[in-house]
C-alpha cells in the first residue's frame, strides 16, 4: 500500500509557524487516486486517531476536527458535512481518502489558529433566499429542512411545550404553511418578521430536544424535533435483539422494472426471491418478517419505508435485479448516500428512482427534489450500520453464488431514504445479460440467491447479538 504511483503537492500553513509543501504519494484504489490518511496527518504534524477495524477516524489540529467514516463519500469538518468524490476506504489496515480531499478540505483546516468562536445558536454568514421548505417524519423525530440560496444566520428564540420559534436573519421568502400532523409536529409556519423569516413550529404533543444544524452544498438549515425519551426512543436506548425485518420486493404492478432479452421481468423475479428469503427467515431465525408487497401490485417508494417505520422494524432489505446496455454481470449491494460511489452506481440509482414518475399524485417528485431529500438524509445515524449490513450480505452473495463481485456501493436510492433503521438494496444480478437471465429463470438458482441473502442476515444477526451481549455485560 505504500507504493505511490503519483505525488500530490500539499501547501500547508499550520498554526502560523510552518510554510512549506508536503509530498503525499498517491495510491490507486478502485480505479481512483487516493492518499493515505496517516501520511496526511504526519504532514500536518499530528496523528490519525483510528485503528484498522474502527468505523470512524479523526484528524485533529488546533481548533479543527475532521471526522471520517469508512465507506462514506463525505467527511465532517468542524461539524459541517463536506462531500467527497469517492468514499473513504480502509485497505490492508490503511485508511485512504480520495486525492481531492487535499485540495477541497485541507485548506479549511490548514490555517493559523482556531476558527472564530460562534454562538451556539447561530451560524454567522450572509442572508439569502428560501428555495425549499420540506419535512420528513420518523419514529423518533420530525425533521424540517430549509434549503437556501446562501448560508444563513439563525436563532432559536423559543422552544416550549406548544411552539418553537426559529428566526432566520435576513432570509427572503414568501409566507407559507406546511401541515405535518404526525403526532409530534402539527404544522410549520413561515412568516415575515421585518427583514427576517420567522419559523413557528406548532406541536401536537410535548417535544423533547430540538437540534439545529447548518449544512453546505446545497445550503440548508436542518431542524430535528425529537420525541421525548419515554416514548419511541427508549427502545433505541435500551439494548434489544433483532425482532422485525422488512423485505422489499422492488417494482410491481405497472412498474415492470428491468426486462431481460427473453422477457424476464425484474418485478416477478424479485418477488419470488423475496418470498423465499422471508420463508427462511421466519422458519430458521424466528424473526418477524413483513413484506412491502406479496403479490403483483404497485407500491410507492415512500410507502415502502413508511411501512417499515410504522412497524418499528430493525432492518430494511430491498431486493432488485440490475440492467445495463452492455453484457455486464455480477452482484452488488448498496446503502444510502447523497453521492454515488461512481458513475455506474449513479446510473443504477437513477434507474431505480425513475419509478417516481409512475406515482400519482406526485407534484413534488422531481429529480432535484429527490436529490435534496437525499442530501438531508446523508447525516442519518444508520449509515454506518447500513454499510456493515451491506458488506456482510455482499460477501455472502459472492461467496455462495460464484458470481462476479461488483462490490458494496453507495448511491441516492429514494426507497432507502426514509428508512429509520439500517437499510440496504441488493442487486441480485443483471436480467439484461443473456446468460445471467437464463440462470435467473432457474428456480434452483433463485433458491441459491435466497439462501445467500439469508446467510448474510444470519451472519449480521450473529454480529448484532455479540454486540448486544457486550452491552448487557457492560451494564451489569
Amino acid at each position: 500500500m505504500r507504493l505511490g504511483i503519483g505525488v500530490v503537492m500539499v501547501a500547508l500553513v499550520l498554526f502560523g509557524a510552518v510554510d512549506g509543501a508536503a509530498d503525499l504519494p498517491t495510491v490507486m484504489h478502485e480505479g481512483r487516486p487516493y492518499v493515505e490518511l496517516d501520511r496526511v496527518a504526519a504532514s500536518m504534524r499530528t496523528r490519525l486517531d483510528a485503528t484498522p477495524s474502527s468505523i470512524r477516524a479523526y484528524l485533529r489540529v488546533p481548533g479543527h476536527v475532521v471526522a471520517f467514516t469508512r465507506n462514506l463519500a463525505q467527511v465532517i469538518v468542524d461539524g459541517q458535512a463536506v462531500v467527497l468524490d469517492a468514499p473513504v476506504r480502509v485497505k490492508a489496515g490503511t485508511w485512504l481518502v480520495p486525492e481531492t480531499f487535499v485540495s477541497r478540505v485541507l485548506p479549511r483546516v490548514a490555517q493559523a489558529g482556531p476558527p472564530a468562536a460562534l454562538p451556539k445558536t447561530a451560524v454567522q454568514t450572509a442572508a439569502g433566499a428560501l428555495e425549499e421548505l420540506r419535512f420528513r417524519s420518523y419514529p423518533s423525530f420530525t425533521r424540517v429542512v430549509l434549503e437556501t440560496s446562501q448560508p444563513v444566520t439563525y436563532r432559536l428564540e423559543q422552544s416550549g411545550a406548544r411552539e418553537a420559534r426559529v428566526r432566520v436573519v435576513g432570509l427572503r421568502g414568501e409566507p407559507r404553511i406546511e401541515e405535518i400532523r404526525d403526532g409530534l409536529v402539527a404544522e410549520v409556519r413561515a412568516e415575515r418578521a421585518g427583514r427576517d423569516l420567522l419559523l413557528r413550529i406548532a406541536f401536537e404533543s410535548q417535544p423533547g430536544e430540538v437540534k439545529a444544524l447548518a449544512l453546505l452544498d446545497p445550503y440548508r438549515l436542518v431542524l430535528d424535533f425529537l420525541r421525548p425519551p419515554d416514548e419511541t426512543s427508549r427502545e433505541r436506548v435500551q439494548a434489544a435483539p433483532l425482532r422485525t425485518i422488512v423485505l422489499d420486493a422492488g417494482h410491481g404492478g405497472q412498474d415492470l422494472g428491468a426486462v431481460g432479452p427473453s422477457g424476464l421481468t425484474e418485478k416477478d423475479l424479485v418477488l419470488d426471491i423475496t418470498r423465499r428469503v422471508a420463508k427462511l427467515v421466519e422458519e430458521q431465525l424466528k424473526i418477524k418478517v413483513l413484506l412491502t408487497r406479496d403479490d403483483d401490485n404497485f407500491v410507492t417508494l415512500r410507502d415502502r419505508t413508511t411501512m417499515a417505520n410504522r412497524a418499528r422494524a430493525d432492518l430494511f432489505v430491498s431486493i432488485h435485479a440490475n440492467a445495463h446496455r452492455h453484457a455486464v454481470s455480477g452482484v452488488e449491494t448498496y446503502f444510502l448516500s447523497s453521492e454515488a460511489t461512481d458513475n455506474a452506481a449513479r446510473q443504477v440509482a437513477a434507474l431505480e428512482n425513475s419509478v417516481i414518475e409512475l406515482e400519482a399524485p406526485a407534484p413534488r417528485a422531481r429529480p432535484d427534489f429527490v436529490k435534496a431529500i437525499l442530501w438531508d438524509l446523508a447525516q442519518s445515524e444508520f449509515q454506518v450500520e447500513s454499510s456493515r449490513l451491506a458488506e456482510i450480505v455482499q460477501d455472502s452473495m459472492t461467496q455462495t453464488l460464484r458470481i462476479p463481485n461488483r462490490g458494496v456501493k453507495q448511491a441516492g436510492f429514494y426507497v432507502l431514504g426514509g428508512a429509520a433503521m439500517p437499510a440496504v438494496l441488493v442487486e441480485v444480478g443483471f436480467v439484461t445479460h443473456p446468460q445471467e437471465e437464463r440462470r435467473l429463470r432457474d428456480h434452483r438458482y433463485r433458491d441459491e440467491i435466497a439462501r445467500a441473502i439469508f446467510a448474510g442476515l444470519v451472519e449480521y444477526k450473529r454480529h448484532w447479538d455479540q454486540r448486544l451481549r457486550a452491552l448487557v455485560e457492560r451494564g451489569r
